[in-house]
């Protein structure tokens, strides 16, 4: 009986990543939601030193969903490696002050992992990474993606600013991220 439960939860987990790659981002976020997204990045942006990046996958490809049933790994751990391989191709990491934070969603399990840099984990506690956690997937309950992730990017600010403040010298520093949200399945 156990293996009939396990191949139910094995083709139900192929199941929500084909459905989300067949309906894609576009379902959950308009270009205008996108665009005020991004504005959104870059005026946070203005407020520290620090830089976010926002990624957006609608699914899992089929060889990381392979690698999960073969080694029995959870979804939620899934996700978080694949959150940290986008933290690592998004090049967040290679910020000059290491202070860079990716808010990582995927669609398909409606899930979130926000992955920061070693300059911040050293300032922000796990516990504050809930209270942007939580609030997001509330909204994303309430199927208000692009309010769930304008507010988590504020959340991110008011964790950023007092540790991260804008002085005199760094006034001018430049965008090392792009704003706009990063697309995939879209």
């Amino acid at each position: 009986m156990q293996f009939i439960s396990h191949g139910f939860q094995v083709l139900a987990l192929w199941w929500r990543h084909a459905v989300a790659d067949m309906r894609g981002s576009r379902r959950y976020f308009s270009k205008e939601s996108l665009a005020r997204i991004e504005a959104g990045v870059a005026a946070s942006e203005r407020q520290h030193t620090g830089q976010i990046r926002v990624c957006i996958e609608s699914h899992l490809p089929g060889s990381d969903l392979w690698r999960a049933v073969r080694t029995d790994l959870s979804i939620s751990e899934l996700t978080r490696q694949r959150a940290q391989m986008q933290f690592a191709v998004q090049r967040v990491w290679d910020t000059e002050h290491n202070n860079g934070v990716l808010i990582y969603l995927l669609l398909a399990e409606r899930a979130i992992e926000v992955v920061a840099d070693r300059g911040i984990n050293d300032h922000v506690s796990p516990a504050q990474w809930l209270t942007l956690i939580e609030p997001m997937q509330a909204a994303f309950q309430r199927s208000e993606f692009e309010v769930g992730l304008l507010n988590s990017v504020a959340t991110v600010s008011a964790l950023l600013k007092p540790k991260f403040p804008v002085t005199a010298a760094s006034a001018g520093h430049y965008n090392e991220l792009p704003d706009a949200p990063q697309l995939t399945g879209y």
